[in-house]
């Protein structure tokens, strides 16, 4: 066997093992999303019973309002990375957007210390020769 035949298999093992990452990370995003919307509600929904209650201790009546929007712009957007994610683990199995791949990898390295690590092992792998040019030949 010669080296780019040995080089070849390498690289698809290791985009198979990110890919597996990408998709498992996606999984773990979107599980954590759903404690979220928990939170969301039962702030919303807790403020807005104690700003109703009678008493001076009483919290102003956005507050409940103001968790709502935040959890939701916090949901929103977790659901959005997780569905990055997998797109992302759907183009390295295609090995097509390349581009794409590492500026989603960029954003996974802001997960610590899981996403940096998967993050970075993106980058070493998508930035070879080798995986480039499959990239590139995967595109047209």
């Amino acid at each position: 066997m010669d080296d780019d035949a040995r080089q070849q298999i390498v690289d698809g093992e290791h985009l198979h093992i990110l890919r597996i990452g990408y998709l498992v990370s996606a999984g773990i995003t979107a599980l954590v999303s759903l404690f979220i919307l928990v939170y969301t509600f039962a702030g919303f929904f807790i403020f807005s019973r104690l700003a109703q209650s009678p008493g001076a201790d009483r919290p102003p009546a956005f507050v409940g309002q103001l968790i709502g929007f935040i959890g939701l712009g916090i949901l929103l957007l977790m659901w959005s990375i997780a569905t990055l994610q997998f797109l992302t683990g759907q183009r390295l199995k295609a090995r097509r957007s390349r581009t794409f791949c590492m500026v989603i990898a960029g954003f996974t390295c802001l997960s610590f210390p899981y996403g940096t690590l998967l993050g970075v092992c993106t980058f070493i792998v998508l930035s070879r020769p080798s995986v480039s040019k499959t990239f590139a030949a995967g595109s047209s």
